[in-house]
């Protein structure tokens, strides 16, 4: 075979076999290298996929540890070694294959799925945290630890917007706001490739890495929270909801978008040619490159006579690389049938050079060879305390405080309120480090020193001999020796000032677990609650959870205090009956016991709530933006929202729109669609005796003619900090993403009037609801009207 001259390789000058090859990742990385005696083995799977192919487009997950995987420390890649293994598969590919370079692709969900990975908060918890500067700076110390290890192409989760919560894979999502989701996925984008709106497509600098966003689309909308399921919704709804977030992503030009499981009102998205071509490239001028989620193409058997055939479907709709497929090995069949016009293949295959070209990895630099690959580069312990420093603060950030009846702070040792009370400390989620962390997470190096439980937190803060536990049950029922449980219960509780109970799920996977061809969970172990493959029908917490609540609340403890540690919304009200205070926490990463303890010990949570709670099971799907309703409702349930998005802010802080000229709110459709914007104003008091930090968002109702308005939606969020006793004034800068229609999927400037206040229970009746805390916002024609006034 002639190798070629990476430099000024296109795909129109490769044989179609090898333009196949580019286009195809169908090996699983950890299966092509093994790790044997200290040093790294290629596997004969690697062997046979380059000498049928000519070299490989893509290689997925060579260092993914997890259950999945079957990697664990006793048998996988040391950290400090990724470049030595990446460097030896790069040699094999590169110099017994045409001479072009494979794409080295890796999971980062919330960290690298790597040995020595930093984990971080789940996406829900960053989305508690309403954060996109901090989300940001994460978001480049991951592409940092993960390009140093070798990677060029990071799939990360962000696209997906929590509509129901019983989807499994809720963690993974911002929160059930498209508003939110864009802000923290735009963010996320930038942080780790390192462009922006000016610049969207520029070179990927070497600290960077590309990030190929997942699921492209409405994938959180499966009918009944069933992950893959379809989603039977409309373009208005696609629009304003699912595609606002890839919007966001492919502005900042992100260089890949995955396309989801589902169908869209039967239309699978791998197959769907007017998203991935009309609306992604066609519509928004985006040209990146977009690959299917694991095995999708094949899934496309139910709606195609042979593989050959879905193969097709997929390329002619937009989808330009696979992933663990089979159907993509049938492209040359599909070529000589004439069911597929080889173009298509030259188009997919140049996308995938393209995404080298942008890496660095062909063009100037050419490929990289294993006897000129770079060392690894030192830790530097600077950038890694840095790292978890702002890991750290994400974690304080999700934290809330859903309910408080003055059972907070607990007085910290040595304070004039403690009088060294005894915490009774009961739950599976008190001492449970792997309950904190989430879906698709590596394993944790022992020792690991930086972790926290709420139970070695408390330690910690209080002393061994203050605090009492007792598990009292499992995530879904009781311990093994029920009576014994009840024991220990008992015993902790007797004489015990406060009663802490820490409940929730868990996304737990055991290397004894089963999986699916794709990963998820297929036979969850006992005790798993959450994550992909984990949907359920029933989200109120167990009754083995509750009775132990029960318990506290019937005891003589003077304080009950529940903390839920889960990774989805769950209905609360039974736990707020019980309890003084409620705290939540979505999955908040390794750190997590200390970040709950220090919202204890403060009586300030750092997060607002990123989805509404249900009010019972049955009462779904739920979320502040559904529209509004004629209907009254459930003739046996209340209103089916509990605590609504946005909840959260302390008591002690009030938060008041500043008065404006009516005038001033008063913006012509043409101006705000070149750019005008228009500013508001809040003054944030705080009447504690702490500091506080704190997310502060601002709500709207837009009222167009014709269109039955949503409840509210968020306009935009600011984060600011007040000293105690102080008050500052934050500013809404809105532009047209604030004010414009979404319905399309990209915004744009239509007649309208909106309505914004910033009370996250304040509902006003009308765009004309006289308030104190309501201001009215009008987009206007040539002739000054809204549509909407009368």
């Amino acid at each position: 075979m002639k190798p070629l001259d990476p430099a000024t390789t296109t795909a129109a000058s490769l044989p179609l076999r090898e333009r196949v090859g580019q286009i195809n990742q169908r090996l699983k990385g950890w299966e092509a290298v093994r790790w044997v005696d200290g040093s790294p083995r290629i596997t004969d799977v690697l062997r046979r996929e380059v000498d049928r192919w000519g070299g490989i487009g893509a290689i997925y997950g060579v260092l993914r540890a997890d259950p999945w995987s079957q990697v664990r420390w006793s048998n996988g890649i040391p950290p400090e070694r990724s470049l030595e293994v990446y460097a030896a598969v790069q040699e094999y590919v590169v110099t017994h294959g045409a001479g072009l370079p494979s794409l080295f692709v890796e999971e980062v969900p919330h960290g690298l799925l790597a040995l020595g990975g930093t984990t971080l908060p789940v996406n829900l918890a960053l989305g508690a945290g309403m954060d996109p500067d901090l989300t940001r700076e994460l978001a480049a110390h991951v592409a940092a630890e993960t390009r140093a290890r070798g990677t060029h192409v990071a799939l990360v989760s962000g696209l997906d917007v929590l509509r129901d919560p019983r989807w499994g894979r809720a963690e993974e999502c911002f929160g059930e706001d498209p508003a939110l989701a864009a802000l923290l996925v735009e963010a996320t984008v930038r942080g780790m490739q390192g462009t922006d709106a000016v610049t969207p497509w520029a070179k990927i600098a070497p600290e960077r890495v590309a990030v190929v966003a997942k699921h492209l689309a409405a994938q959180g909308a499966g009918i009944g929270g069933r992950n893959g399921s379809g989603a039977p919704i409309g373009r208005r709804e696609l629009g304003e909801i699912h595609l606002r977030p890839a919007y966001a992503a492919a502005r900042v030009g992100v260089a890949g978008f995955m396309a989801a499981y589902n169908d869209i009102d039967g239309i699978p998205c791998t197959a769907n040619r007017e998203l991935l071509t009309g609306t992604l490239r066609e519509d928004w001028g985006w040209n990146g490159l977009v690959m299917a989620d694991g095995t999708a193409i094949d899934r496309l058997r139910d709606s195609s006579p042979d593989p050959a055939t879905a193969a097709a479907i997929a390329l002619e709709a937009g989808v330009d690389l696979s992933l663990w497929d089979d159907a993509f090995t049938h492209v040359e069949e599909a070529v000589e049938r004439g069911v597929l016009d080889e173009s298509v293949v030259t188009r997919a295959a140049e996308r995938v050079l393209a995404l080298k070209r942008r890496l660095g990895l062909i063009g100037e630099s050419g490929a990289i060879r294993s006897d000129d690959a770079p060392p690894a580069p030192p830790v530097d312990p600077e950038r890694e305390r840095a790292f978890l420093s702002l890991a750290a603060r994400a974690a304080a950030q999700s934290v809330i405080v859903v309910h408080d009846a003055a059972a907070l702070p607990l007085p910290a040792v040595g304070d004039p309120g403690d009088a060294g009370a005894v915490i009774a400390l009961l739950g599976p989620n008190a001492s449970d480090l792997e309950a904190q962390l989430g879906d698709y997470t590596p394993p944790r190096p022992t020792p690991d020193p930086a972790s926290s439980t709420v139970h070695s937190a408390l330690i910690a803060r209080f002393g061994a001999q203050r605090v009492r536990f007792a598990q009292g049950s499992t995530h879904r029922g009781e311990l093994d020796d029920p009576a014994a449980a009840r024991k220990a219960v008992r015993a902790a509780l007797d004489g015990a000032d406060v009663a802490l109970v820490v409940l929730g799920g868990t996304s737990r996977r055991s290397y004894d677990d089963e999986f699916a061809d794709n990963g998820a969970i297929d036979a969850p172990a006992p005790d798993t609650t959450n994550g992909e493959g984990v949907d359920l029908a029933r989200l109120a917490l167990p009754d083995a959870q509750l009775a132990l609540l029960r318990a506290a609340h019937a005891s003589d403890a003077s304080r009950v205090i529940a903390v839920v540690i889960d990774g989805r919304p769950r209905p609360l009200d039974d736990v707020i009956a019980l309890s003084d205070s409620v705290i939540l926490a979505p999955f908040p990463g390794p750190g997590g016991g200390e970040a709950i303890v220090r919202a204890l010990t403060t009586g300030v949570g750092g997060g607002l709530l990123p989805a509404t709670l249900p009010s019972a099971d049955g009462a779904l799907p739920v979320a502040h933006d559904e529209r509004r309703e004629t209907a009254r409702g459930y003739l046996d349930a209340r209103h089916p929202a509990g605590a609504l998005f946005g909840t959260g802010t302390p008591s002690t802080v009030e938060v008041r729109l500043r008065p404006a000229d009516p005038d001033s709110l008063t913006i012509r459709a043409t101006d705000l669609q070149a750019g005008e914007r228009r500013t508001i104003q809040v003054d944030v008091a705080n009447a504690s005796a702490s500091e506080v930090s704190l997310a502060v968002p601002l709500y709207g109702r837009r009222h167009e003619r014709g269109v039955r308005p949503r409840r509210r939606t968020l306009l935009a969020v600011t984060r600011v900090t007040v000293a105690a006793g102080a008050r500052t004034t934050a500013a809404f800068d809105l532009g047209l993403d604030a004010l414009g229609s979404w319905a399309s999927g990209r915004p744009e400037a239509l007649p309208a009037e909106i309505i914004a206040w910033t009370a996250s229970g304040h509902d006003p009746a009308s765009a004309h609801d006289p308030t104190d805390d309501a201001i009215t916002i009008r987009v206007a024609d040539e002739e000054g009207r809204t549509g909407w006034a009368s």
